[in-house]
C-alpha cells in the first residue's frame, strides 16, 4: 500500500509546496517533508490509522513528556481513549540511515518515555528497522520483547508478525504479508545490516559481506520453502514470552528468541547447502544476537517477488559500494560491462563464459540482456505474473548457458548470491583458478560443462600484473605464451621455457582454448599487451588464433575508483578456425623461410662470422703484441679494446641485417596476410569519474552502436 497516497485520499495528510511539507490534518500540524526522519514518522502515523485501525482523534503527535526537570518529546502517542488520558502505545522514529548505537538509544528513549506516561507498548522504527515491545505492569519496568505492537481492540498478541499471504490470529491480530520493497530500500537495508556486523569491529567489513551473504542466502531459501496462507515465515523474530516478569525471566525468555531464531535460520542454511554445497562451504559465523540483528533488516521484505531489476541492482549497488575498496580489482565497473555486453550479438542460445568473473558483473549483465529479448518476444507474458515461456526464455539461458571461474573463494561466493539475487544461473559458477585445464576444474568441480572448443562468448576483465611462475604452476608448459620460440633470424636459438608470464596475457590464451571456432572474446587488456616491443609475440599469437575485431581505448581514470591505475583497452577477438590458423602460421612460416632463402641470410652471417674471425687473428699479430704469448695478448688491455671493437662492429652488421630482413618480413607480411578491416575507438569519457562519480557524457553508448554494426556486418558476410 501507498501508505502517502491512501492518506491523502482519506484526508489524513496533505503534501503541500510540491512535496516538500506535509500537514497532519487531525492536528493541523505542518512539518518538512524533506527531513528523511519526517518521511518515516509521516508512515508510522498512516500504519497505525490505515493497518492498525486506530482512529487519528487518538493519535497524538509531538507530544511534550515530562523527564524530571526536563520536558521532551515524543513522536507519536497512541491512547486507549478518546479523552487521551490513557498513553497505549509510543512510537518513536529515526531516519533510515540511523546506526545501531542511535537505534538502541531511541528504544531507551522511547522506554523511559513509556514508563513516564503510563504507555503500555513501545514501537521504534526507522522505516527499515522495527523493533517493538511491552512494558511491565509491575516495577522494575524492564522491557519485553514482541514482534507488533496491537491493532486496535486486539488484547492478545501473536508471536510472530509476518506469515504467507497476510492472514488474521484468533485473536484478532492481523498478520502481514512480505512486503516489496524499491531499490533504494533494499540498498539500506543491505547495507544498514552489513554496518550493524561489522560497526562494532567485531568482524572486518570483508568478513561482514560473507556472514550477510549466508543470511540473505537464507532468507531467499526461506521465501521459496511452499507454504500454506497464514504459515509464519521462519526467517524472522518470534517472542518468546516470558514465564513471569522477573528479571531473570525476561532475560531467559530474550534468549530463547535469539535462539530459537538461530536455530531456525541455521536449519535454513543447512537445507539450502544440500542443494548446493558449492555455494557456501563454512558454517554460519555469528552469535544468535548478530542473526537477530541482521533479521530485523530483512526479515519483512519480500525479496523473492521484489522486481528483479530493482533488487538485482540494490545488491550490485551495496556490493559496488564494498567492492570498491581491498576488494577493488574484483569489481569492473558497470558502463565497461555494458558497453562489453551490450556490442555482443549474445542470445539465450549462447554459451557465455567469464575466466576471472569476480562479482559476476559481466554475466548478469549477459543474463540481463536476454532478459530483454524475452520482453520483445514474449510481451505479454511480462508480468507479473510472468509467463512460462518468457520465464523459460531467459531461465534456462541462466541455469544452462553462464559460466563462471573466480580464484577467490569469497569473491565466487558473492558471485553466486549475485546470481540467486536475479533468479538463478549460480550453479556454474566456480571458485577455482581459471588458467588451470578445463578438465581439471570439470573434474574437481564435476562440471562437464567447463571444456576447450565450448563457448561462444568469452567475456572478462582477467587480473593485470601478477606474475605466474613456471617453478609455481605446474600448467605454465602447457601455454604457448609461456615459452620463447625460435628467432627466425638468430640461427643458435631454440624452443625455451619462458621462466614466468604476466596472468593477463596467460588469460588471452586460455580464453582461446575456451572459445568455439567463431567465437567472440571480448577482455579488458592492459595498453602494454598493445604497445611493448617485448610483447610483440603475443600480438603475433593474438593474430594467429583471432581475427582482430575491435580495439577501444579507455582512459586513464577507467578503474582509478577501484584501485587500479593500468591503462587499458576493450580488445575485441573473433576466433579462427583450426584450419585458418593453421594457414596463417604456415603463411608466416613460409614468408621467413622464403626471405632467408632470397637474402642468403645464413651464408651472409657465416660471411661476416668468417671476416670477424679474421681481424681478431690479424689482431694477434700486430707488431706492439710480438713479444707477448697468446695468452698475454689476450689479458692485455690494449687486446681487450680492440677485440671488443671488432665483436660490436660485426654485431651491429648482423643487427643491421636482422632489421633489414625483419622491415622486409612486415612489409610482405602485410601484403599476403588475410586483409581486414579494424574498428578503433577511443573513448576519453565513459561516464564517470577518477572518484567514481557520474559525468553527464558516456562516450562508450555512441562507440557501441557503430561497434555492434561492424560486428553484425561480420556476422553477416562472415568475412
Amino acid at each position: 500500500m501507498d501508505l502517502i497516497a491512501e492518506g491523502q485520499k482519506k484526508g489524513l495528510v496533505r503534501l503541500e509546496d510540491g512535496g516538500k511539507y506535509i500537514v497532519y490534518l487531525h492536528q493541523q500540524k505542518r512539518r518538512n517533508y524533506e527531513n528523511p526522519e519526517e518521511q518515516v514518522q509521516a508512515d508510522a502515523f498512516l500504519s497505525l490509522v490505515l493497518l492498525y485501525k486506530y482512529p487519528p482523534q487518538r493519535i497524538r503527535q509531538f507530544v511534550p513528556v515530562q523527564m524530571g526537570s526536563e520536558t521532551k518529546e515524543a513522536d507519536i502517542i497512541v491512547y486507549n481513549d478518546d479523552a487521551l488520558k490513557s498513553p497505549l502505545i509510543i512510537v518513536e522514529c529515526k531516519k533510515p540511515n540511523v546506526t545501531e548505537l542511535e537505534f538502541k538509544r531511541a528504544a531507551d528513549q522511547a522506554f523511559s518515555y513509556a514508563v513516564a506516561e503510563g504507555g503500555r507498548y513501545v514501537w521504534v522504527t526507522s522505516g527499515i528497522k522495527d523493533e517493538y515491545y511491552e512494558v511491565p505492569l509491575k516495577r522494575p519496568k524492564d522491557r519485553i520483547t514482541i514482534t507488533d505492537v496491537p491493532q486496535c481492540g486486539v488484547e492478545q498478541l501473536a508471536r510472530f508478525k509476518y506469515a504467507y499471504a497476510g492472514g488474521t490470529t484468533k485473536a484478532g491480530q492481523k498478520l502481514f504479508p512480505l512486503e516489496i520493497v524499491t531499490q533504494d530500500e533494499l540498498t539500506r537495508r543491505f547495507q544498514q545490516a552489513h554496518q550493524a556486523l561489522w560497526g562494532g569491529g567485531e568482524l572486518n567489513p570483508s568478513e561482514a559481506f560473507d556472514e550477510l551473504d549466508k543470511l540473505i542466502f537464507c532468507k531467499l531459501w526461506d521465501e521459496r520453502k511452499p507454504r500454506k496462507p497464514g504459515d509464519p515465515y521462519d526467517f524472522q523474530i518470534i517472542a518468546e514470552r516470558p514465564a513471569d516478569e522477573s528479571d531473570e525471566a525476561r532475560r531467559k525468555a530474550e534468549q530463547r528468541t535469539n535462539e530459537s531464531l538461530f536455530a531456525r535460520v541455521q536449519e535454513l542454511y543447512e537445507e539450502g547447502r544440500k542443494k548446493d554445497r558449492e555455494v557456501f562451504k563454512d558454517s554460519i559465523r555469528l552469535s544468535a544476537a548478530k542473526v537477530r540483528t541482521v533479521v530485523s533488516y530483512l526479515e519483512s521484505v519480500n525479496l523473492k517477488d521484489t522486481d528483479l531489476d530493482s533488487k538485482g541492482r540494490a545488491f550490485e549497488t551495496f556490493m559496488g559500494s564494498f567492492f570498491r575498496g581491498d576488494f577493488g580489482q574484483y569489481f569492473t565497473p558497470r558502463p565497461i560491462v555494458k558497453f562489453i555486453v551490450d556490442v555482443l550479438p549474445i542470445t539465450n542460445d549462447s554459451l557465455v563464459l567469464d575466466t576471472s568473473c569476480g562479482s559476476g558483473g559481466f554475466l548478469l549483465h549477459a543474463l540481463e540482456k536476454v532478459r530483454r529479448q524475452a520482453d520483445l518476444y514474449f510481451p505479454t507474458q511480462i508480468g507479473p505474473p510472468e509467463g512460462a515461456q518468457h520465464h523459460r526464455h531467459w531461465h534456462d539461458f541462466a541455469q544452462h548457458n553462464l559460466y563462471g571461474i573466480e580464484i577467490n573463494e569469497q569473491i565466487a561466493r558473492t558471485a553466486k548470491m549475485n546470481m540467486i539475487i536475479h533468479d538463478d544461473g549460480h550453479t556454474n559458477v566456480v571458485a577455482a583458478d581459471g588458467l588451470i585445464p578445463a578438465d581439471e576444474i570439470a573434474a574437481k568441480i564435476k562440471n562437464q560443462g567447463f571444456a576447450y572448443s565450448r563457448f561462444d562468448f568469452i567475456i572478462t576483465n582477467p587480473p593485470f600484473g601478477s606474475t605466474v611462475r613456471q617453478t609455481e604452476k605446474a600448467y605454465m608448459h602447457q601455454y604457448r605464451f609461456a615459452t620463447r620460440e625460435v628467432d627466425w633470424l638468430n640461427p643458435k636459438s631454440v624452443a625455451s621455457e619462458r621462466p614466468n608470464q604476466d596472468t593477463e596475457v596467460l588469460f588471452i590464451e586460455q580464453c582461446g582454448k575456451y572459445l568455439s571456432e567463431g567465437g567472440y572474446l571480448a577482455i579488458v587488456i592492459p595498453d602494454s599487451i598493445l604497445t611493448n616491443s617485448s610483447l610483440q609475440y603475443v600480438r603475433d599469437g593474438i593474430e594467429d588464433l583471432f581475427r582482430i575485431v575491435a580495439v577501444v581505448s579507455l582512459p586513464q581514470t577507467a578503474f582509478t575508483a577501484t584501485g587500479a591505475g593500468v591503462k587499458s583497452s576493450v580488445l575485441f577477438l573473433k576466433k579462427f578456425t583450426a584450419a585458418q590458423t593453421k594457414k596463417m602460421h604456415d603463411t608466416k612460416q613460409a614468408l621467413k623461410d622464403s626471405i632467408r632463402k632470397q637474402e642468403h641470410f645464413t651464408d651472409v652471417l657465416y660471411t661476416l662470422e668468417r671476416e670477424k674471425k679474421k681481424e681478431l687473428v690479424e689482431l694477434l699479430t700486430l707488431p706492439e703484441f710480438a713479444d707477448m704469448s697468446k695468452a698475454e695478448i689476450r689479458q692485455a688491455e690494449s687486446y681487450k679494446d680492440r677485440s671488443k671493437e671488432i665483436n660490436e662492429k660485426f654485431a651491429t652488421k648482423v643487427e643491421d641485417i636482422r632489421n633489414r630482413l625483419s622491415e622486409i618480413y612486415e612489409e610482405r607480411r602485410r601484403q599476403e596476410l588475410p586483409d581486414y578491416d579494424i574498428f578503433m575507438a577511443i573513448a576519453t569519457d565513459i561516464g564517470y569519474d577518477a572518484t567514481g562519480r557520474p559525468t553527464k557524457t558516456n562516450e562508450l553508448e555512441p562507440i557501441a552502436n557503430e561497434l555492434r554494426q561492424f560486428i553484425e556486418d561480420i556476422e553477416e558476410t562472415k568475412v
